[in-house]
């Protein structure tokens, strides 16, 4: 009976598992929400407004940096800000 019940179970799983799990997981793909043009603009203002804020935030770290010498030392945040290695995310 095993040496029926095994290849049967085999080629079950190949022929009708594997599709039905393939076919399944491309039509939620398909069913997923799409990103519209208002949704493409919107994230590229917010990407905008974050480039300027990190840039406003790393000149008044500079401006504190300059005014207090130990603050530099204290405060990782306050290196160059071109170098992300010691940036925290």
């Amino acid at each position: 009976m095993d040496e029926f019940l095994l290849p049967v179970m085999i080629v079950g799983m190949l022929f009708i598992g594997l599709p039905w799990l393939i076919f399944h997981y491309v039509t939620k793909w398909k069913q997923a929400p799409k990103i519209t043009n208002e949704d493409e603009k919107l994230l590229d203002e917010l990407y905008s407004l974050a480039r300027r804020l990190e840039d406003r935030v790393s000149t008044v770290e500079r401006i504190v940096a300059a005014d207090h010498p130990d603050w530099k030392t204290s405060m990782p945040l306050a290196a160059d800000p071109t170098d992300f290695t010691t940036r925290r995310n």
